[in-house]
């Protein structure tokens, strides 16, 4: 099947510039470990990849090469964290969550040990690099693992907060970064919180919840539907576990329906968590844009997030047809 061609509609914020994540995550990673000696970081030899390498040139003593051996990785990441140090292990998506999975949960979340899996190159965004490293699962795999916390950062501002966070908080914490250039649409202004949800745009109509590299999607949806005069208030859900269930419930209560967004799997990630509660706060029509029990093709960042109806165009053809569901 041909992919589409990319969306060329404006920008929410104009012409932004455009960052990955995974730059973002290595410079905070660095200055991090400037400050902080306890900071120990980990990585299976894509450190170029990762943007990790960075801090092991300023800090090689604290800075550990494991190779191509993800749960070797992450057992050595535990041991790490059993004598106190705060510990970034970081790979592809694929094979940091997919791999290494078993490890994860018996030697990291079991005994809740203050390792951060910060894992790039997730998504559909991958690109040309197709399925095989196309990470659409990983949310869900940590999103159902007792003690783990979930972070989806939509651009390059939120993720060197969201590492910050990690840092702060105790016990296990996992990190979705992207490979692509993404554009900047948080303000200087911004604080992200775990547990939190920020309101980017206000409306009643209809609300769009994104996250990760969709968030720039949803707002560009939200300026199309203002055109047609309808109003949409998009919320950025960077936190999916905890997630800001109370946002939640509110913006089902102001806008009667939510659509979400997320270049990930809808069943277990972003669009389960929050249907989930909808469910248990505020019952309204919820659809979920996403991948929907299938594998991503090759293909440029851009004609694979139109190709699959994660642009901006077509969520706010989706949003308009939710809207029609309120009745």
């Amino acid at each position: 099947m041909p992919l589409a061609a990319p969306s060329t509609a404006p920008l929410h914020v104009g012409e932004p510039s455009k960052i990955a994540t995974r730059q973002a995550y290595g410079e905070a990673l660095l200055e991090l470990g400037n400050t902080q000696d306890d900071v120990v970081v980990l990585d299976a030899d894509l450190s170029g990849s990762t943007k990790t390498k960075a801090f092991g040139k300023a800090h090689p003593d604290r800075f550990f090469n494991l190779g191509v051996a993800e749960a070797n990785m992450i057992g050595t990441a535990a041991g790490l964290a059993c004598m106190g140090k705060v510990v970034f292990a970081s790979s592809f998506a694929m094979f940091a969550t997919g791999k290494a999975w078993e490890q994860i949960r018996q030697s990291v979340c079991v005994p809740d040990l203050n390792v951060k899996v910060c894992a790039t190159h997730a998504g559909l965004t991958v690109g040309e690099d197709g399925k095989s490293h196309q990470m659409l699962e990983d949310i869900t795999l940590m999103r159902v693992l007792p003690n783990m916390k979930v972070i989806v950062p939509a651009d390059a501002v939120e993720a060197a907060q969201a590492i910050r966070v990690a840092y702060e908080t105790p016990g296990p914490v996992y990190v979705r970064l992207s490979r692509a250039s993404t554009p900047v649409v948080m303000g200087e202004d911004y604080k992200f919180e775990l547990g939190k949800g920020a309101i980017l745009r206000q409306g009643t109509d209809v609300c769009i919840a994104a996250c990760g590299v969709e968030v720039a999607e949803a707002l560009i949806a939200a300026d199309l539907l203002a055109a047609e005069g309808i109003q949409a208030q998009v919320l950025n859900l960077a936190s999916i576990d905890p997630l800001d269930e109370a946002l939640v419930a509110q913006a089902a209560e102001t806008c009667g329906a939510i659509l979400t967004a997320e270049e990930h799997q809808t069943r277990g990630g972003l669009g389960d968590a929050v249907g989930q509660a909808v469910l248990r706060h505020k019952p309204v029509p919820v659809d979920m844009a996403g991948m929907d029990g299938q594998f991503g093709q090759s293909g440029t960042a851009e004609q694979l997030i139109a190709h699959y109806g994660l642009d901006g165009a077509s969520l706010a053809k989706r949003a308009k047809a939710l809207i029609s569901r309120k009745a």
